[in-house]
C-alpha cells in the first residue's frame, strides 16, 4: 500500500493534497500498490475529492484532540497510523505543514525522512528533490523499509482520475500533552482570494520606486481578480508587508498568469515564481533575468505599461 497523508484545514482540503495525490497516484501505479490516503480531523466530504483523486480507499483519524492543526498531535497520529496500516510508501504534501508533520513522524518512527521530491522511481528507493530553494536538484537514495517522503509543491499538477474512495475510520492514540502546541485561537485578517492561490498575480519590484506607486498595480490586480505580491527588495524597504512577498521565504505562486513589473529577477524570487503558467514580464533592462526567464516581455517603464494596461481592460469591459 501508499498511503497519501491529506492537508486540510477546518473542513476544507489543501489544493497540494490533491497534487500529492496525483503524484502519489503514479507513483503507486508504478510500484504495483493500492493508493490509500490518511485524513487527520473530520471527514467532512473530504473522502470524495480524495476519492476523484484516485484514492482507493481513505483512513480517516478522527480524534478529539486533532479538531485543529498541531505538528507534533498530527506527527504523532501519523506515526500510530502507519503503524497500524504498515504502508510501503507514505506520500504528503512538500508545504511547511507537511513537512513539518512528516519529519514529526519520521523521528517517532526512527525512519529516514526525504522532503521536496520532485521525480521518484517505482519502489520509491531512488528519487530526485528540491534543495535550496529549487536552485540545486539532490539525486537520492532512500533505504528504509517505509519510505517517508512529500512531493514539491506545485512539482505537478493535479489531475482527476476516480477510483472507490471508500472511508474508514482509524483509531490513533496521542497523547494529550502535545497539544502544548496547536492551533487554539484564529484571528482572520483578510478573506477571499491569497496570494498562494490567486489565478492572477501582479508583482512589483525596487523599480516601482515607493508604496504610493503602487496603487496602479494593486489597481490592475483587482481589475483581473487577482493578488498584489512583491520582491524581498520591497519588503526591505517597507513598501508592502512581509506577507506580499513572492520567493524562497515568501509566498510560493503559481497563478494563471504572474505579471512582473520591475522585478529584476534573483534566484530567490525566481523559486517562489517559477510555478506560473505563463509569466509576463515589464522592464527597462532587455537583460534582467526575469525578462529572459520570461513567457513575454514587454521593455518598457512599467509607470506607463501598467496604466495603458489598466485603460485598455477598461475599455474592452466597457
Amino acid at each position: 500500500m501508499l498511503l497519501v497523508v491529506l492537508e486540510s484545514d477546518q473542513g476544507n482540503l489543501a489544493p497540494a493534497s490533491l497534487e500529492a495525490l496525483t503524484f502519489g497516484r503514479s507513483l503507486a501505479e508504478a510500484s504495483g500498490l493500492e493508493s490509500h490516503a490518511l485524513l487527520l480531523g473530520p471527514e467532512a466530504g473530504i473522502a470524495a475529492a480524495a476519492g476523484a483523486h484516485g484514492a482507493d480507499a481513505v483512513h480517516v483519524a478522527d480524534h478529539a484532540l486533532l479538531d485543529d492543526y498541531g505538528p507534533e498531535l498530527f506527527g504523532a497520529a501519523v506515526a500510530g497510523a502507519i503503524g497500524q496500516l504498515s504502508p510501503a510508501i507514505v506520500v504528503a504534501c512538500g508545504t511547511d505543514r507537511g513537512n513539518e508533520v512528516m519529519a514529526q513522524a519520521a523521528a517517532r518512527l526512527d525512519l529516514p525522512f526525504v522532503a521536496n521530491c520532485t521525480e521518484v522511481d517505482a519502489g520509491a528507493a531512488e528519487m530526485t528533490r528540491s534543495q535550496w530553494g529549487g536552485s540545486l536538484l539532490e539525486r537520492s537514495t532512500l533505504a528504509a523499509d517505509t519510505k517517508l517522503l512529500t512531493v514539491a509543491h506545485h512539482a505537478v499538477e493535479a489531475v482527476e482520475a476516480p477510483a472507490a474512495g471508500t472511508v474508514s475510520p482509524i483509531a490513533v492514540e496521542v497523547d494529550e500533552a502535545l497539544a502544548r502546541s496547536k492551533i487554539v485561537d484564529r484571528v482572520v485578517l483578510s478573506s477571499g482570494v491569497t496570494l498562494s492561490t490567486a489565478p492572477v498575480v501582479v508583482g512589483g519590484g525596487r523599480g516601482v520606486g515607493s508604496a504610493e506607486a503602487y496603487a496602479p498595480l494593486e489597481e490592475l490586480a483587482d481589475l483581473l481578480g487577482g493578488k498584489v505580491g512583491c520582491s524581498r527588495a520591497v519588503t526591505n524597504n517597507g513598501w508592502r508587508p512581509h506577507s506580499d512577498q513572492v520567493g524562497q521565504t515568501g509566498t510560493r505562486i503559481a497563478p494563471e498568469i504572474y505579471i512582473a513589473c520591475g522585478i529584476s529577477g534573483a534566484i530567490q524570487h525566481w523559486v517562489g515564481a517559477k510555478a506560473s503558467k505563463h509569466i509576463l514580464a515589464i522592464n527597462t533592462d532587455a537583460e534582467a533575468n526575469m525578462v529572459t526567464k520570461a513567457n513575454h516581455a514587454v521593455i518598457a517603464d512599467l509607470h506607463t505599461m501598467v496604466p495603458a494596461i489598466v485603460d485598455e481592460v477598461k475599455r474592452r469591459r466597457a
